[in-house]
């Protein structure tokens, strides 16, 4: 039986990590948390809900995060697969589940969440219409044809994780990681995942902030 690793990039999360956490760790055992510099009591929170903390002494970038994370993982020999899972709560516990099922079942080195195989995801016509063009530039630049390019809920095999070095540590670092998946011919698949925009995440600009984001990205990446 595999060991999975949850990935939770966090920064100034409050008590919302917390629940985020619970809910895993229901599923999954091992969780960490990579803290990018928050000056809030995220850790507390984050600890006493059972994650393991790794703490970044300054804000680097959700891209850094990451890539702390995967070095963490790594160092458990008995990690087999590791899950990226948003803290903020827009992510569904149910669809991780699901997506390391498959990834095992069927043999691939990557499983990435997308928020157009149904109809679950309700968003904004400026947030759908930047995630297509972004899945548009994602395909042409790497020859991976995904839906959705940026969805941050993915789950990656240990196989593809020691091939993947991400160096964008802001929102490039979703293009950099799809870029990387092509390089090394992975085997691929999408599944179909529920991204829920709650206040919580809307109060902190994410739905906005991030369409902003990745439009800069596509014209001066």
């Amino acid at each position: 039986m595999g060991r999975t690793w949850v990935i939770v990039p966090m920064y100034n999360e409050g008590s919302m990590i917390g629940s985020v956490v619970s809910e895993l760790r229901e599923h999954f055992e091992f969780v960490v948390c990579v803290d990018d510099g928050s000056a809030d009591d995220s850790v507390a929170a984050a600890r006493a809900a059972g994650a393991v903390v790794v703490t970044h002494p300054i804000n680097l970038g959700q891209g850094a995060s990451l890539q702390t994370g995967f070095d963490y993982a790594l160092l458990d020999p008995l990690m087999t697969d590791v899950v990226t899972f948003d803290a903020d709560g827009q992510h569904q516990v149910a669809d991780a589940v699901g997506m390391v099922a498959q990834l095992r079942s069927d043999g691939l080195d990557v499983v990435i969440g997308s928020r157009f195989l149904d109809g679950r995801t309700q968003m904004t016509r400026l947030k759908r219409g930047t995630l297509r063009l972004a899945a548009w530039y994602t395909r042409a630049t790497t020859g991976v044809a995904l839906t959705d390019a940026h969805n941050g809920l993915r789950v990656l095999g240990r196989d593809l994780l020691t091939r993947i070095h991400l160096h964008q540590n802001r929102m490039a670092h979703a293009s950099e990681l799809i870029d990387q998946i092509g390089g090394s011919n992975a085997r691929w698949a999408e599944y179909p995942t529920h991204i829920v925009y709650s206040e919580y995440s809307k109060a902190k600009g994410q739905s906005v902030l991030n369409s902003i984001n990745i439009l800069v990205e596509l014209l001066f990446r």
